[in-house]
Parts: structure tokens; C-alpha cells; sequence
């Protein structure tokens, strides 16, 4: 292919195995899975990991979580993370909460899609409830809307920030509330509910369930601080 592709955005695309040559590549942003990722001669992966690592220790310490104690030390630091990151978000007016750096979610629409995550990777599959869906719940960009509408999910809400502070810190109390009496036994239950309608229907240890509300937890971290450094500099 031979074009012109300056200003280009792609969004949810697989660009597996794609070769650019002779391209020219300035000011070129990237963020997803990256692997094996070969830039003149030379796979950077390794190089961007590491960097990461060192900027998001969180990150490691997910890696390495093996046991409830583990998981439980991994959510006090998470909780501190949001904590900070929160403090400064509050910081900002009201305005600058709703709003959005690059068309990515802003700090407000973040928090409603961790609350998505906790009522579909705890409350529906460890917890096993049928519909524990917030009405400010936001899931994924690529869930069918008519979907999210039945399960009791009103995506066009413009809540203010205390409504999703408060609906974020009611979730928060549910994750303390299954990690309080978590053990390594309960670690490999198998959770028959799939997170949402349209998931895989297949079982999941409690430990997978868990490891994804953290990892996800700590990628969105990630993503909010990167936005909320550019809107205070505003």
C-alpha cells in the first residue's frame, strides 16, 4: 500500500504482522499490546516494558501476585494510586473532569468504566449476581449499547463527579468486601457466570477474575495520570 496516511487514527484495529518501509514516522503515537515490535532493525519491546516497570512499579507487582495476601497488598496500592491521582483531579473544576484528551475517556467516564469492571469481573462473577450493573456502569467502547441498555446501564448519562465518586467508592467497598475474607483456597473456585452477557461463556478461577479487575485497575491508572498531567498543564 502507497499513500498518504498523516493524521491517521486507528482505534480498536489489528495491526499484526503490518510492515511499514520506508516510511517516515514523526511524532507517532502507539499504545496497546506491543510485542516483537521492530523499529529499524531493532525489537523495542523489551526497551518499553522496562520503561513502564519503571514507572508504574504496580505493574511488577501485579506480575508477581501469587497468593490472597498478595492480591490484598496489591489493592492498597492501587487504592493509593487512585487516591493521589483523585486529589488532583479535585483539584480541577468540574469541567476539566468531563473532559476528554484526545478523544481518549476523560477522569469522569475512567472511574464509571471501573465501576463497569468491578460489577462485571466481582459482583457478577465471584459474587455470582445476575444484574449488578450500575445505571452509570460504562463498558468497553466495543460493547453493543442495545446490550449495556438491557443490563441497566444509561450510557448517555451526564452525571457529575460526586455521583461517580460516590457509585466508584460503593464498588471499592464491594472489592474490600470479597478481599477481607479472600483465602488461597477460594483462589482456584471456579465462577460459572460469565462477566457480561456476550463474554465467553466458560468458568473462570476466582484468581483470573481478580487479576483482571487489577490489571485493569492499574492500566486505566496509568492512562488517567498520563491525561490529567496534560490538563493541568491547560
Amino acid at each position: 500500500m502507497v499513500g498518504d496516511l498523516r493524521g491517521t487514527r486507528f482505534v480498536d484495529c489489528d495491526l499484526s504482522q503490518a510492515k511499514i518501509v520506508d516510511g517516515c514516522l514523526i511524532d507517532v503515537d502507539i499504545s496497546g499490546y506491543v510485542s516483537n515490535l521492530v523499529v529499524n532493525g531493532i525489537d523495542v519491546t523489551e526497551y518499553v516494558e522496562a520503561e513502564l516497570d519503571r514507572r508504574h512499579p504496580e505493574r511488577v507487582q501485579l506480575r508477581n501476585v501469587r497468593n490472597a495476601d498478595d492480591f490484598r497488598a496489591l489493592w492498597t496500592t492501587i487504592e493509593r494510586l487512585w487516591s493521589e491521582l483523585t486529589a488532583r483531579a479535585e483539584r480541577l473544576p468540574e469541567s476539566v473532569r468531563h473532559e476528554r484528551v484526545a478523544d481518549e475517556w476523560s477522569y469522569v467516564e475512567t472511574l464509571r468504566h471501573l465501576v463497569y469492571i468491578t460489577d462485571s469481573w466481582v459482583s457478577r462473577t465471584i459474587l455470582d449476581e445476575e444484574r449488578p450493573f450500575h445505571p452509570l456502569a460504562l463498558p468497553q467502547t466495543a460493547y453493543a449499547p442495545a446490550d449495556a441498555t438491557a443490563l441497566g446501564m444509561e450510557l448517555d448519562a451526564k452525571p457529575s463527579y460526586a455521583e461517580v465518586l460516590e457509585a466508584r467508592a460503593d464498588r471499592v467497598a464491594v472489592v474490600h468486601g470479597v478481599l477481607d475474607g479472600l483465602t488461597d483456597a477460594e483462589l482456584g473456585r471456579l465462577c460459572l457466570r460469565p462477566p457480561a452477557p456476550g463474554y465467553p461463556e466458560e468458568e473462570r478461577p476466582v484468581a483470573e477474575c481478580l487479576g483482571v479487575l487489577m490489571d485493569e485497575e492499574c492500566e486505566h491508572y496509568r492512562f488517567a495520570n498520563r491525561d490529567l498531567t496534560i490538563l493541568e498543564s491547560h
